[in-house]
């Protein structure tokens, strides 16, 4: 069964997936809008309801399902059931929200109001934009008429994540490709934690020799950080795999299984393209802020919410904040990330609203990327997407592939994602790194 109908089938069923939706008799205004209702979204708005009382928050979401998007890569290499990675979303909004069933449409901010798909409008006294990022499959030229069949599918959508893993497991032999594009997106580890664990899959198989995995990045390093990027390079290396730099997967030919690359950068090939015949191909596709908020005035030129990256408060409209994937905090796009800046959100909002003289909470890039590498083996990248120096929360080598990495990414960071973070009370390792790494080793 395809993901979606299990997904709409599992949901329909819930015996509460309408409890908080809108209705004709909902409000109209409201002390605190939140567009959105992924991570990021549901960790403001729950605590600050939950502050401000009863249906004094609204949160503005479409979905009618939240996904816990990390456990993805688990999906597609088969080590997790897609099952795990999602509930209704009625059953994650908190009851002192109020859940409203659909999309943002129009941001206007001197007017304060959101206007929502149906056309009604919503007005706030103050704004939090979650809104997350638009996945841009219709980028890269062929990829929509193919992508769930002829081999190719992507961990980053939950309609296809589930093809990935029987995709890998019809490969006997051939080219396995997976990439990394240009522009920025969440999870930016994820598009080479699939091609690591599809390795290992092909050597459980016996045929890694009859089969050659290709990573191709669009960017000029396997990973931002230098000590994170070495150690990479290094499992590549130990593995086979071949990494490509510079290499921006533009289109994709199913029927005759072919993926096309333009060669970036400012070598003697720069500009010219290069096809590649492939078994498998596993594509993280181009992301994009979404056009109700870069066609807004709160969106830089890059069409990111125009936030100062140590308050989250917006840069012209002091009642907005954003924090996430839609935000214009130069860090890596993740539920890590979105933790850390939630608190930060939340403190200064507050003192807003109450008027305190309290000084603002700073938010200082932190972010990390687990990077699975196998079955109980991983990666942990902790640092700040500002400086990019490690900022790790245990006193080993992060940078060194690691059973219990891997445990607390597979199994307890799951658990404190539905019982923590949504609930706005996980503001991420801070509080833990001061007694598991007191001299802040690494």
């Amino acid at each position: 069964m395809l993901a979606s109908k299990f997904v709409a089938k599992t949901v329909a069923s819930s015996r509460c997936w309408t409890r908080f939706a809108s209705t004709s008799a909902a409000p109209s205004s409201y002390k605190l809008i939140v567009v959105g209702g992924g991570a990021a979204g549901l960790a403001v708005s729950s605590t600050l309801s939950e502050k401000l009382g009863k249906d004094e928050v609204a949160v503005i979401e479409p979905s009618a399902a939240h996904y816990q998007q990390p456990l993805f890569t688990f999906v597609g290499g088969g080590l997790k059931d897609f099952k795990e990675t999602f509930r209704p979303t009625a059953d994650v909004v908190s009851p002192e929200a109020h859940w409203i069933n659909q999309a943002a449409a129009e941001i206007d901010p001197d007017n304060n109001t959101v206007t929502l798909a149906d056309g009604s409008k919503v007005s706030y006294e103050y704004l939090v934009v979650a809104a997350g990022i638009e996945l841009d499959f219709s980028g890269i030229k062929g990829l929509q008429e193919t992508i769930g069949k002829n081999g190719v599918a992507s961990n980053y959508s939950p309609k296809y994540v589930q093809k990935t893993y029987e995709f890998l497991q019809n490969v006997k032999e051939g080219n396995a490709l997976f990439t990394m594009p240009a522009t920025p997106i969440k999870c930016a580890g994820a598009p080479q934690k699939i091609a690591y664990l599809a390795d290992e899959l092909f050597r459980e198989k016996g045929i890694r020799d009859k089969v050659t995995v290709n990573y191709y990045t669009a960017l000029g390093k396997i990973f931002a950080v230098d000590k994170y990027a070495d150690a990479m390079n290094a499992v590549a290396k130990s593995r086979n795999i071949n990494v490509n730099l510079f290499h921006d997967l533009v289109e994709v030919d199913g029927a005759a299984k072919k993926a096309t690359f333009k060669l970036l950068g400012t070598g003697p090939k720069a500009g010219e393209t290069l096809s590649v015949p492939y078994e498998f191909l596993h594509v993280t596709p181009p992301m994009k802020p979404f056009d109700f908020i870069k066609k807004s005035k709160i969106a830089n030129a890059a069409g990111f919410v125009d936030v100062n990256q140590h308050t989250l408060q917006h840069n012209k409209y002091a009642n907005i904040y954003s924090l996430g994937d839609c935000s214009s905090l130069p860090t890596s796009k993740t539920a890590a990330a979105a933790a850390a800046q939630s608190a930060v959100l939340k403190q200064n909002l507050l003192n807003q609203i109450r008027g305190t003289d309290a000084p603002s909470a700073e938010y200082n890039g932190y972010t990390s990327c687990p990077l699975v590498t196998g079955k109980h083996k991983l990666v942990l990248a902790e640092f700040s997407g500002y400086t990019g120096a490690p900022h790790e929360t245990f006193f080993f080598n992060q940078a060194n592939e690691h059973a219990f990495s891997y445990w607390l990414t597979a199994e307890a960071l799951p658990e404190i994602y539905w019982k923590s973070m949504l609930k706005g009370t996980w503001n991420g390792p801070s509080s833990i790194r001061k007694f598991a790494n007191p001299t802040g080793a690494n």
